[in-house]
């Protein structure tokens, strides 16, 4: 045993300082050897897949050897909210009961700091004309005032959803550098110095793969130095990964130019005549291209849409605008940095297209000869349309390859942990996925009594899931279980139709009703928690990243198995390439994805060891299939039913067991 596996494991011992100085704190043999694995990869420089199952402790588990390892480390979380919890909850407190004097620190991307620029860029706009925004962006000012850091997460009551996010942030379109008048205030500037500065970086996925991905968001120049990286809810990385390694135009992007460009005519004499009437019919051309878009399913592969009518003289269209934009904007880009960014970002925005639509190499693009990169069988090019724009998508297949190279380069240990990573008690598809090459694993189980802590229920009599009347024979099974556990539910749904059709029968039901959508995400778990007896119906979002531990949450119900849309334009190129490849494409693609999919929304039931609940598996092809057997053994050992009455016992005896503790 080596000596930072040496003090990991004395640190998590019972006799330990965690245990003398957390309150509350437990031992826990897996969370010892999981932190024992990760620390044995830090010494070799190794690569870990670990899958930590719920109630392991693997925060803990990470940072103990972490911050013990005298090594700088990187450690990227799923969201943002997962980023503050770890920084501002669980770090401090590991860091304390080790007392260690380590500097951490906390780095988002840039669109969530403030930009004093933009802020007063946006100041009197008339789309804050609203009194409720008017009264968002006062608050936002004020609190500029105070603020240490820039964080728009101390803002709690600015909804994630407010138009302000884009008018007082920016990206890596916008940003104006060291040209910025800000710069020496600048929030994301002084963030990345406090990072680079510091021993442990707390970051997000999105962060990351930005930059893995090039997209500068200012923090390439941290990795480095990292000897060792941690990435928690590792099962999110494929995904996001082809997200960052693709890119796309957008109606919005667009938008959000033409009105950045007008907006810096406040600054510069005379600027307007110049730029409003290219602005105008730039702002009018997406107008129409949306328009011509009318008819087509709301997502497609390029084809489909190249193939409609007049989309083609459309796009040629829309490229002519952005043109006369760039060609506009070059007068003024010397007199404002402002305008020197803008004519980047549309000559930038005009390449993207170009390589969308196959521009022959030599073209030129939005003002300057641009190379557009001959068509690759790796990647798919797909459209999506939104209720007023749509996004033209470039998605890589595979990006296997980028991430093996980047960890091939960085020499550092590489640790990828979730709940949800095996399949069938099996790491190759995340491995596939990742490119890893030789590598550790470790399976942790959930340390949960599951026998006594929840139960299993697969209502009988179920149609096919792909039947017009499923939903509705699905709510007929579920009522009971409804009643038996007095609502206190979750219902997640694989589709917004099943989950709409839902709501609409639940509306009289004697419980609270909660719908995704209806508001934020955070608004309505907090009145879920506080109704006590409520059902809440959610869709993706729902599956993972919530946690409602106790009473409140006492059945989890899925609808269907959740593999991904058949259509969906980017998963019909993965399984072909998979095809090509001489692979099984549902067995290598559709199963293990849908598979960790079910683990994220089962994991959802039971939180803590005082936790009580039935999981409602209701899609018949569990049984029926012989697929089903895989998702079943990726479950934990909770036992299964068929029987109602099962259910109702089960609920009767948690029912027995809060009147004897009262008592």
């Amino acid at each position: 045993m080596t000596s930072l596996t040496a003090r990991t494991a004395a640190a998590l011992a019972a006799d330990g300082p965690l245990a003398g100085r957390l309150p509350g704190y437990v031992p826990r043999a897996a969370q010892q050897q999981l932190a024992v694995a990760i620390s044995e990869a830090m010494d070799t420089r190794g690569t870990l897949v670990a899958e930590a199952g719920t109630g392991t402790g693997k925060t803990y588990a990470y940072l103990v050897p972490a911050l013990l390892s005298g090594q700088r480390v990187i450690v990227s979380t799923g969201t943002r909210a997962l980023q503050d919890q770890l920084y501002h909850r669980d770090l401090p407190r590991v860091r304390e009961a080790l007392g260690v004097g380590l500097k951490t620190a906390l780095l988002k991307g840039r669109a969530n700091y403030l930009c004093l620029y933009r802020m007063e860029q946006a100041k009197g706009e008339a789309r804050f004309a609203s009194r409720e925004q008017a009264s968002q962006f006062q608050r936002v000012v004020a609190w500029s005032r105070g603020t240490r850091r820039g964080d728009l997460a101390e803002l709690a009551d600015l909804p994630e959803d407010s138009p302000l996010w884009p008018a007082i942030t920016s990206n890596t379109e916008n940003c104006l550098g060291s040209e910025c008048p800000f710069w020496d205030e600048c929030f994301v500037v002084r963030a990345r110095q406090q990072a680079q500065a510091a021993d442990l970086v707390v970051v997000n996925h999105h962060l990351l793969l930005a930059d893995l991905a090039l997209k500068q968001e200012g923090f390439g120049e941290i990795l480095p130095g990292a000897q060792s990286f941690v990435l928690d809810e590792a099962h999110q990385l494929p995904e996001l990964a082809s997200q960052f390694f693709g890119e796309a135009v957008s109606a919005r992007m667009l938008n959000d130019l033409a009105r950045d460009a007008l907006a810096e005519c406040r600054s510069v004499t005379g600027a307007l005549a110049t730029v409003q009437a290219p602005v105008r019919a730039l702002e009018q051309q997406l107008r129409e291209l949306r328009l011509a878009m009318q008819t087509l399913p709301p997502r497609g592969p390029q084809g489909r849409l190249l193939a409609e009518p007049g989309l083609e003289d459309g796009l040629d269209a829309l490229a002519d605008a952005m043109h006369a934009l760039h060609d506009a904007l070059a007068t003024l880009a010397e007199a404002s940095p402002g305008f020197a960014a803008c004519r980047e970002r549309i000559a930038d925005i005009g390449a993207r297209l170009a390589r969308w639509r196959l521009v022959e190499t030599g073209e030129e693009t939005a003002g300057e000869e641009q190379e557009a990169p001959p068509r690759r069988d790796f990647d798919v090019r797909w459209y999506e349309l939104t209720q007023r724009g749509f996004t033209l998508q470039r998605t890589p297949l595979d990006v296997a390859g980028p991430l093996r190279a980047f960890r091939e380069r960085s020499g550092a240990a590489w640790i990828f942990t979730s709940a949800t990573l095996a399949v069938g008690g099996q790491f190759h598809h995340i491995a596939r996925k990742l490119g890893l090459g030789e590598h550790a694993t470790l399976l942790e189980p959930s340390p949960f009594d599951w026998p006594t802590q929840a139960l299993c229920y697969l209502p009988r009599g179920l149609p096919e899931p792909n039947s017009r009347d499923y939903t509705a024979a699905m709510l007929d099974a579920v009522w009971p279980v409804l009643e038996a556990s007095h609502g206190r539910a979750f219902l997640l749904f694989t589709s917004h139709r099943a989950l709409r059709e839902a709501a609409e029968r639940l509306a009289d039901g004697p419980w609270p009703l909660f719908v995704q959508g209806s508001a934020p995400r955070n608004v309505l778990l907090e009145r879920f928690r506080a109704s006590g007896n409520g059902v809440l119906l959610g869709a993706a979002s729902f599956w993972e990243g919530v946690d409602v531990a106790g009473e409140a949450l006492s059945v989890v119900v899925i609808d269907r198995l959740p593999f991904a849309a058949p259509d969906d334009p980017v998963l019909e190129a993965r399984l072909e390439a998979v095809r090509r490849g001489g692979g099984n494409a549902f067995r290598d693609e559709q199963l293990p994805s849908a598979v960790i999919g079910l683990k994220q929304g089962a994991g959802r039931l039971i939180r803590t060891h005082a936790d009580r609940g039935v999981l409602v598996l209701c899609d018949p092809r569990l049984l029926g299939k012989r697929y089903g057997r895989v998702f079943l053994d990726s479950l934990p050992p909770l036992p299964r039913t068929r029987s109602l009455d099962d259910v109702k016992a089960f609920f009767a005896r948690a029912a027995d067991r809060v009147l004897s503790e009262s008592a």
